[in-house]
């Protein structure tokens, strides 16, 4: 039995794993755990150590459907504490030890039918979607042919069972929700009559959702709202340096926040003064690096990131536990720095249209700004083109001379 104690308040740890408690709570401690996350883990590797010892399960033995029953059962009588996401740092760390088999780590999954697996698959290999967008149209079509696909499954779908599963997503979903469902189902059912699952093409049988949005121009931000998000960072500590760096790439680059946070070590050619950006339908693609840019990402790497850790990207988490940036904590950045410049929120997208809005105004023909901000068709780029009114209202022609009391 082990007692650790860590700023007045403890942790008994008795069981199979309390010969290993030390040494997690010294890894706790080189990851950066704060103390309230630190005790949380500690207590989890208890819980879990006592259930193996009442269970008289072997700790090499440990299985994922043997996790998930421990986290249900301590559910009933505990808190949120007991969840996969909060019980992930523990089970990594056994896994990287040795401790437990390596499959224990890995929430059990629904067995998909053959058909939606060759979906993922089209959509990965031949459509080159992002992992997100990939997981989000699988997510959809489980749920429809979970719901929707009769007894004998995809083989035997109508456009009867199609149409009623978009009226039904209408009665409790925004409208947003409805069309994007109705997408995932076009291209579901494209993919199942193109490769035989289903003898006629269904994808008419999807409605057309509206939802009528106004006219939007590519705002971004002005150039003193730029310069006070910069500002705002503190780049006496770690946070402010790599924030100062982030936004920089947003502004000075028009990179999107995914893009940010996918960039990686060796993306980064210091010699030819080159960034590779891993763009949309997996596009990489170079651009120069401004030596401002280049500059602040070097002080960043130099000052700031942490030492040690496993993985190449490079801009990290500035919180236990250690990880790669993703695409909502860059967007986090920019509303953090919002606030403390005293300007409303807004997203990262804006300050890549601040680019385009700039190069617009320098004269910059639209399709060498399509190519600085890597856009798939010349259509998106076009847009920009309304943001210069001086330029537009040099196209306005008079009104017609008014004659008779009337308009010619």
């Amino acid at each position: 039995m082990v007692r650790i104690e860590i700023e007045g308040r403890g942790v008994l740890i008795a069981g199979p794993l309390e010969d290993i408690a030390r040494r997690f709570e010294d890894e706790l401690v080189r990851r950066g755990f704060t103390r309230k996350s630190l005790m949380n883990q500690l207590r989890l590797l208890a819980h879990l150590s006592r259930w193996l010892q009442a269970r008289g399960i072997a700790v090499g033995e440990l299985t994922a459907g043997q996790v998930e029953v421990f986290l249900a059962e301590r559910r009933r009588t505990h808190t949120g504490l007991f969840s996969r996401k909060a019980l992930g740092p523990t089970l990594e760390w056994l896994a990287y030890e040795g401790v437990i088999p390596a499959a224990a780590t890995i929430a059990p999954t629904a067995t998909d039918p053959v058909e939606l697996v060759g979906f993922e698959g089209y959509l990965r290999v031949e459509r080159h979607l992002a992992a997100s967008t990939i997981a989000a149209n699988v997510a959809r079509a489980r749920r429809f042919l979970a719901g929707y696909a009769p007894p004998e499954g995809a083989v035997a779908l109508t456009a009867a069972e199609v149409t009623r599963a978009l009226l039904d997503e209408g009665v409790t979903r925004r409208p947003v929700s409805v069309k994007a469902f109705g997408y995932t189902l076009r291209a579901l059912l494209r993919f199942f009559f193109i490769t035989g699952v289903t003898s006629h093409d269904l994808s008419a049988a999807t409605l057309v959702i509206r939802s009528p949005q106004p006219s939007r121009l590519p705002v971004g931000a002005s150039r003193d709202e730029v310069a006070a998000l910069l500002v705002s960072c503190d780049r006496d500590t770690s946070a402010g340096l790599r924030d100062h760096a982030v936004l920089l790439l947003l502004a000075h680059l028009g990179l999107r926040a995914i893009e940010v946070a996918r960039l990686r070590l060796d993306d980064l050619d210091w010699r030819r003064g080159e960034i590779l950006v891993r763009g949309k339908g997996n596009r990489d693609e170079r651009l120069p690096l401004p030596a401002e840019v280049g500059e602040a990402v070097v002080a960043y790497l130099q000052e700031a990131r942490p030492a040690g850790v496993g993985f190449r990207e490079v801009f990290a988490a500035d919180r236990a536990p250690l990880r790669p940036l993703t695409r909502e904590a860059v967007g986090g950045i920019v509303e953090r720095a919002c606030d403390r410049a005293s300007l409303a929120r807004f997203g990262a997208h804006r300050l890549r249209h601040t680019l385009g809005e700039q190069m617009v105004a320098a004269a910059v023909p639209l399709d060498a700004i399509g190519q600085v901000l890597r856009h798939e068709t010349a259509l998106t780029t076009a847009g920009y083109a309304r943001v210069d009114v001086t330029a537009l209202r040099d196209l306005a022609q008079p009104w017609p001379a008014m004659t008779g009391g009337g308009r010619s």
